[in-house]
């Protein structure tokens, strides 16, 4: 059958692997942006309505994501 490769199970396991391994490479990268700050971030941004930090929290979250994606994907 043509065009049903991705329906493999070693391919959809290695998908399903793939994206784990992303997210927690991600969580362990905004954990540790989060410990660097010298404040709390969910405190500041949700207490004192901080908006420019929120921006920058957000900004640095998608470029996490970006890098960690590209070096998943290869």
């Amino acid at each position: 059958m043509i065009g049903l490769e991705w329906l493999k199970p070693a391919v959809v396991f290695g998908s399903i692997l793939y994206a784990l391994i992303g997210v927690v490479i991600f969580w362990i990268c905004f954990v540790l942006v989060d410990k660097l700050t010298p404040y709390k971030l969910w405190e500041e941004i949700v207490d004192k309505k901080n908006v420019a930090l929120a921006i920058v929290v957000g900004s640095t979250a998608i470029a996490i994501g970006m890098i960690v994606s590209a070096a998943v994907h290869g």
